[in-house]
């Protein structure tokens, strides 16, 4: 199953909220994933330029951008970016792929 990482920031009126009425975060995010048909592997809160980086597993990619469409039209998150992950056996297999079609790519001026 495709591996995706999302990161984004909580909006000032979401920590507010958060502040105001402490809620599990991980499991609102996992029922957003559950809900999309995806797994939820891993959900941490993060220092730097994002402030939550979540691991999800799911088939359907646009079911997945559908939810991070429903939590930004929540104005709870903002700068969600989503990544393609893959595991280092998966990258091997990639090299290996690669090896084998490097040969058809001709550079400019070759």
């Amino acid at each position: 199953m495709p591996r995706f990482i999302v990161t984004g920031c909580y909006t000032a009126s979401a920590m507010k909220a958060m502040v105001d009425r402490p809620s599990d975060r991980e499991a609102a995010s996992r029922a957003l994933v559950e809900a999309a048909g995806g797994t939820q592997e891993s959900f941490f809160l993060t220092t730097g330029d994002s402030d939550f980086a979540i691991h999800v597993n799911i088939d359907d990619v646009s079911a997945l951008l559908a939810g991070l469409l429903a939590v930004g039209a929540s104005g709870a998150v903002s700068n969600l970016r989503t990544v393609r992950a893959f595991t280092a056996d998966e990258f091997l297999e990639m090299q290996k792929k690669a090896s084998g079609i490097a040969g058809a790519y001709k550079a400019p001026g070759a």
